[in-house]
């Protein structure tokens, strides 16, 4: 595992930011502002995972590419992803055995959101005693968490629920989280982007963060307000080309900071009832993905942490997509029995969802670190745990995963596996790369060959 870079924090009334990495503080950075000069910083740049959960499975006709290798053609679904598709590889093939129900029954919406990151086969019980197992961030986490400020992040646009029945049995624990500290202990998700904002840029925690984030709000300041007086100092020791990239850093945080207060501001007009909104939450479900995107960008560029995870939608999601023209419940319209006109409406939302992903693939390679940019330096795995929701399958399940890794990853291909290979093989070789290896992942079998050169 790479050392942790020594990074400038910006302080000010409750606000502590930390910064990327600029070349002219290289040697004898300081560590906040003002202070004595810290320890030399060493130049190699973090690896970054992140895991992005969508419900229902796709529609994979329009999802698969037709050829295989390089230069692969982009169908339908993966359009979006053009301007990335040379950081991009399509892995077909790939299967969790354990979301099937190996004699446990119905509840494979469930099982699919659990066994995303674990691999393991959940308890089928709408009890406390619920049982999965440790998901591949969290073994991350608990090896390099150490690290950054926060371990990992979680982080949802569906709040869900932790108790009760939500699919044939199952607990709702299993189809909200996909994130496991342990067998029996899911990590809850923040779906508000003002608290994952907040959270990320305060120095104090809990109560104490709550009331300076009440504060600023009454006096209508923005956090950059509160450490101007750092930044100017900090701009001294710059040279010019850093001092704009530091300009354009925290032009990037108030941009974000003002679309979060835009969103929370809008009222209830137009919003579709059928679907309960996370209280103080954007309306816009598009923009709501995209801040938590910009949530994870933030976080990966001043190393607040290099882990994370997203569902774009809990498990089972019947959600509907009005912005794209789809009044239709997700998850209803995932049995499609083979209509076209379902499948058509199948694909419109896959491919909403992939044009998020690709926002935020964007976001991460425009933003430089060193010689390349935090999306070379980073592993970001897309997918569902369910293959086609008309059939519930497990095998041959919908996974992209985005960057190199550090140079690692040879990216930009569509990659056919063997049959009944198991995604937590995909796991392991990740693990491998982000400087945290282990014996086994959930039923992994061994490591993906076909990532390397």
């Amino acid at each position: 595992m790479n050392k942790q870079n020594r990074r400038s924090v910006l302080r000010g009334l409750g606000v502590s930011m930390a910064l990327p990495w600029f070349e002219s503080l290289a040697s004898g950075r300081t560590s906040h502002a003002g202070e004595a000069p810290a320890a030399d910083t060493p130049t190699e740049s973090p690896q970054r995972m992140a895991f992005i959960f969508v419900p229902n499975g796709v529609h994979l006709a329009d999802w698969t590419p037709a050829n295989l290798g390089h230069g692969y053609d982009l169908p339908k679904i993966l359009e979006p992803l053009a301007p990335v598709q040379d950081e991009l590889m399509v892995l077909s093939g790939l299967t969790h055995d354990k979301g099937r129900a190996n004699g446990d029954g119905a509840g494979d919406h469930a099982r699919s959101a659990s066994v995303f990151l674990t691999g393991a086969q959940p308890r089928k019980t709408a009890g406390q005693n619920i049982r999965s197992g440790v998901s591949v961030d969290q073994i991350a986490a608990q090896a390099a968490g150490h690290a950054t400020r926060f371990p990992s992040l979680e982080l949802g646009c569906e709040a869900g629920r932790s108790a009760g029945n939500c699919d044939s049995g199952y607990s709702c624990a299993y189809s909200s989280n996909i994130a496991w500290s342990s067998e029996s202990t899911p990590v809850g998700k923040e779906t508000n982007p003002r608290s994952v904002f907040e959270r990320m840029f305060s120095e104090s925690g809990g109560k104490k963060r709550d009331k300076r984030a009440e504060q600023r709000e009454l006096m209508k300041r923005s956090v950059l307000d509160f450490i101007s007086e750092d930044a100017k100092r900090l701009q001294k020791q710059m040279a010019s080309q850093d001092k704009r990239k530091l300009d354009e850093f925290l032009h990037g945080v108030r941009e974000v900071e003002q679309r979060i207060e835009r969103s929370t501001e809008e009222n209830e007009a137009d919003f579709d009832v059928e679907f309960k909104r996370p209280p103080n939450t954007p309306r816009d479900y598009g923009e709501h993905l995209r801040l938590m995107c910009d949530m994870m960008v933030l976080a990966f560029q001043t190393d607040r942490t290099r882990i994370a995870t997203c569902m774009f939608a809990d498990a089972g999601s019947n959600r509907s997509y009005r912005n794209i023209n789809v009044a239709d419940g997700h998850h209803g319209l995932s049995h499609h029995r083979d209509d076209p006109a379902k499948l058509e409406k199948i694909s419109k939302i896959n491919q909403f969802h992939v044009a998020q992903l690709a926002y935020f693939l964007k976001k991460l390679k425009d933003t430089p670190e060193g010689s390349s940019n935090l999306l070379d330096n980073s592993m970001i795995c897309y997918g569902s745990a369910i293959s086609d929701g008309n059939r519930h399958n497990n095998e041959n399940l919908p996974v992209l995963l985005a960057g190199k890794a550090g140079g690692q990853i040879d990216s930009g291909r569509h990659v056919q596996v063997a049959p009944e290979t198991p995604m937590c093989n995909l796991f392991m070789s990740m693990l491998d790369r982000f400087g945290t290896p282990v014996d086994f992942v959930g039923d992994s079998t061994g490591r993906l060959s076909e990532l390397q050169f």
